[in-house]
């Protein structure tokens, strides 16, 4: 009895000693699912395939080891509440947000699902984390905290352009950006003489009355706030810049490479990138609360002398020296 008694003693400790490690075995052989919720129509943005790659190169291959689940809110932000909360009882392990309405749309739906910002101006001020260094929450990620470089841009315009007066600021009624990028374009338009003539539109169709507004007014060239609603759009806003004879200044070097004929901020792409880490380290047992919000470290001035001529115009050599790229 004292034999059969010490025999089943033995099981019943391997049985506890093998369990937790099965079921970590178990939790091993699970294929991660993340969400992706974004303002974009589509995954083939070269934002999305930054980060892609970002994963690709951490040894991730997606299908097999680790599942993308997209929603998209193709312009419309009043969606995006939506499709957080459809995300969140996917319960997918985790959700990369694109943008602040995004990311603020998550973090409503969730509190307990870790969710990593790809791309946000200032995370602190909008309420998604504590600071930078302790985010405090289930939100932590990437921010483009750049609000000097807004009045950068417009003094870069006015280098390029000596003889402009008169600029039009063009963004989004949702853009969560520009109370933070507004002041810093006007002061830097009082210092250089510029009279800004601000411009909102409320949906992409308004796109074509403002260019209107914008010739009636005898603007003389445009500069657009860091925004989702245009960067999703700017090849139809790159579009009537051109077909208005306007020169413009972009924050994404993909506007310029679109047609546009400037651009200077941080690179948008290398943040998505850099998100894929964020994904990698909390997929590796890290909290969100304890991983430090990046901002951007690489800045980009691109200039399109294809647009240039086309606007007739030429670059002053002052500026294709500080050019980062130059298209032809």
């Amino acid at each position: 009895m004292r034999l059969r008694a010490i025999g089943l003693i033995a099981i019943v400790a391997l049985a506890l000693l093998v369990a937790p490690l099965a079921a970590e075995a178990q939790q091993q052989g699970k294929v991660p699912r993340i969400g992706i919720l974004t303002p974009a129509s589509e995954a083939s943005t070269p934002l999305w395939e930054a980060f892609r790659h970002g994963l690709r190169a951490l040894g991730y291959v997606e299908g097999k080891t680790i599942l993308l689940e997209y929603r998209f809110a193709a312009g419309k932000n009043e969606w995006l509440s939506a499709l957080a909360a459809e995300l969140v009882r996917l319960k997918v392990d985790m959700i990369v947000a694109d943008g602040g309405v995004a990311t603020r749309a998550v973090k409503a739906a969730t509190e307990t699902i870790p969710i990593v910002m790809a791309s946000v101006g200032d995370p602190v001020r909008r309420g998604l984390v504590a600071s930078l260094a302790q985010p405090g929450g289930n939100v932590t990620g990437l921010s483009v905290m750049s609000t000097e470089l807004s009045g950068k841009r417009l003094a870069l315009l006015k280098e390029t352009l000596p003889h402009v007066s008169r600029v039009a600021v063009l963004w989004h009624a949702g853009n969560l950006n520009r109370p933070d990028q507004l002041p810093e374009i006007e002061g830097t338009a009082r210092v250089v003489g510029i009279q800004l003539s601000p411009l909102e539109i409320r949906h992409p169709d308004d796109l074509d009355r403002v260019f209107a507004a914008m010739r009636r007014e005898g603007t003389e060239a445009l500069i657009t706030l860091t925004d989702a609603t245009l960067w999703n759009h700017r090849h139809r806003v790159v579009e009537l810049a051109a077909q208005h004879q306007l020169p413009a200044m972009f924050p994404e070097r993909e506007c310029a490479e679109a047609g546009g004929l400037m651009a200077y901020g941080p690179s948008v792409p290398d943040n998505f990138r850099q998100a894929a880490t964020y994904v990698d380290k909390i997929l590796k047992g890290a909290h969100p609360a304890n991983l430090p919000v990046e901002q951007p470290v690489k800045f980009e001035l691109v200039i399109n002398l294809k647009a240039a001529q086309a606007l007739g115009l030429t670059i002053p050599p002052s500026i294709l020296f500080q050019a980062t790229e130059v298209i032809q």
